[in-house]
């Protein structure tokens, strides 16, 4: 889990797509990473606690969900991860 230390956030791209991988107090989540205002990263956003802000456009998402905190119902697809072997693993369909 070197790759992305507690309370930061990273970019990869899994069957085509760019996901966004982020770390909580060593929980991994995983969401699609463009979000829905403009499609700036999520992956490099501004995270505190289970909230990651876009720096583009200050839009914040729940990355437990993909939820956006603006919209109710309203946010980016929300992929099963986990950690196995140091490694990140990621469902993404």
């Amino acid at each position: 889990m070197e790759q992305v230390p507690p309370g930061k956030g990273t970019t990869v791209k899994v069957n085509g797509r760019n996901i966004a991988v982020i770390n909580v107090e060593g929980t991994i989540y995983a969401t699609d990473d463009s979000r829905l205002h403009k499609a700036a990263s999520l992956g490099t956003g501004r995270l505190q606690g289970e909230v990651v802000t876009c720096r583009a456009h200050g839009w914040r998402y729940d990355v437990t969900t993909g939820s956006t905190m603006h919209v109710s119902g309203y946010g980016v697809a929300s992929h099963p991860a986990k950690v196995v072997d140091g490694k990140i693993l990621a469902s993404v369909k």
